[in-house]
């Protein structure tokens, strides 16, 4: 996410100049691991950590939500296991990434003409925070609060993703992208995991009480929007708004002049025809990916009899293992290549679809789930990376905004797939896992044209 010309090392202070900023023993203890060196100049490590505290704050809701609560939650109290229940999950999802679609990359034009990231990141943060809250308030049968809630909470989930992520090319010199999006992206499960692992604490405790779902899987939304909410406070305390409004920008109306900024984007895709194949490679395999985040509780709960303290143990592994996968192939990203580090993670989701399909027990769905944990990190981590890569410094949030609308086509296309099979197979969720694989299978011959080094030349050009 090279948006600017390589910074120039920091000079070290000679006897007679000024002494040097002191920063607080906190932070520099926080982040004595952090080399400075993979920052542009003037970032402070403590703005990387603030950073990287939204991808903390923010996985819970992937976590909890859509993987592994909320989702077979929804499929089995809410829709009460209705023929339509997974259709109904699915299609709710779709129409909150159709929405993100529709919407990103104006929004992104409009962050970068206003420089509003990091207020259009407040708000939205609280639309995600407060919707989580409301689906403490679903029952059985309350399908339409269930959906109404869903389409709302990761819309705005989606709109943080995407705000979030064009501050990287902010912090980070290009030959560190791979390295600071892996680690913020590591950082993130973590968050994940505390919000899951309070979650599956209180599930425990809650089943040994003897209460049904319906009372404690509120709770764990609860917690979640908790997690979400207070985690977030510490990425607006300390990370800056480096972007100033473009010159004309405040007098014209807002919402015409991004339309004509993307308008002219789209026109001169063929200058950045590396992001337009990055584009269409980023839709299919997350769209893989998307089936994974929403549909693995389900799978595991209807083809394998897993329990619900059983898959959310699960969940906790593929969190682990994601990452492991997000820091390490982002150090093996900046060295062997943006390119086949993604390559790599995406021949890894086809090895995780083959031992997936042929599970018949808990052993080699484990094993499926460590491996989709290794690659979910990576390829998520890398793909936002090199989109940092191709964008012009001029155009952050806007191309983010277009990479936002790749991952939630994916989102809509992965899941609503799956759904789709189900219905017409009578609930062959193995044949569906199986088709998701194809979705792996394009995605590594869409990259195949990318060509890193002209799609950089071309942002740098601009």
């Amino acid at each position: 996410m090279q948006r600017r010309c390589r910074a120039a090392p920091h000079p070290l202070p000679k006897h007679d100049d000024p002494a040097p900023d002191r920063r607080p023993v906190a932070e520099e203890n926080l982040m004595a691991w952090f080399p400075q060196s993979a920052l542009n100049e003037g970032v402070r490590k403590r703005e990387v950590f603030a950073w990287a505290m939204y991808d903390f704050a923010n996985s819970g809701y992937t976590t909890v939500v859509l993987t592994a609560v909320f989702n077979a939650y929804f499929v089995g109290v809410v829709a009460g296991n209705a023929q339509w229940a997974t259709l109904a999950w699915t299609a709710s999802l779709a129409a909150s990434c159709a929405l993100v679609m529709l919407t990103m990359p104006t929004l992104g034009a409009y962050a970068d003409l206003r420089a509003l990231k990091k207020r259009l990141l407040a708000f939205t943060t609280a639309g995600c925070v407060l919707s989580t809250l409301a689906l403490a308030f679903v029952g059985s049968g309350d399908v339409a609060l269930a959906v109404v809630a869903i389409i709302l909470s990761n819309t705005c989930y989606a709109y943080g993703e995407s705000l979030i992520a064009a501050f990287l090319p902010e912090l980070a010199r290009h030959e560190a992208l791979g390295r600071v999006s892996g680690w913020g992206w590591s950082f993130g499960y973590f968050g994940g995991m505390l919000s899951l692992g309070l979650s599956l604490g209180y599930v425990l405790w809650a089943q040994a009480q003897g209460l049904s779902a319906q009372q404690f899987v509120p709770v764990t939304m609860i917690i979640t929007a908790a997690v979400y909410g207070l985690a977030s406070l510490v990425t607006f305390a300390w990370l800056k708004e480096r972007a100033r409004p473009h010159p004309g920008a405040l007098a014209d109306n807002g919402l015409r002049a991004s339309l004509q900024r993307l308008r002219e984007t789209w026109r001169h895709a063929r200058r950045y025809r590396d992001f337009v194949w990055l584009l269409a490679c980023t839709a299919c395999y997350q769209a893989g990916i998307a089936v994974v985040i929403a549909l693995a509780a389900v799978y595991a709960e209807q083809v394998l009899g897993f329990q619900q303290a059983q898959t959310m143990a699960l969940v906790f592994l593929v969190n682990i293992a994601s990452a492991l996968g997000a820091f390490g192939f982002g150090y093996l990203q900046d060295r062997l290549g943006h390119k086949p580090s993604l390559g790599i993670t995406l021949a890894g989701w086809i090895v995780m679809v083959a031992l997936a399909y042929l599970a018949t027990g808990p052993g080699l769905f484990w094993m499926a789930a460590v491996v989709a944990g290794l690659c979910m990190g990576a390829s998520q981590s890398a793909g936002r990376a090199l989109t940092g890569v191709f964008a012009p410094p001029r155009h952050l949030a806007e191309f983010y905004g277009l990479w936002t609308f790749a991952v939630r086509l994916a989102a809509i296309v992965g899941p609503v797939t799956y759904g789709l099979v189900t219905w017409w197979t009578a609930g062959d969720h193995r044949l569906a896992i199986l088709s998701t694989g194809l979705f792996f299978v394009a995605g590594l011959l869409l990259l195949r044209p990318v060509d890193v080094q002209r799609g950089r030349a071309a942002a740098v050009a601009e």
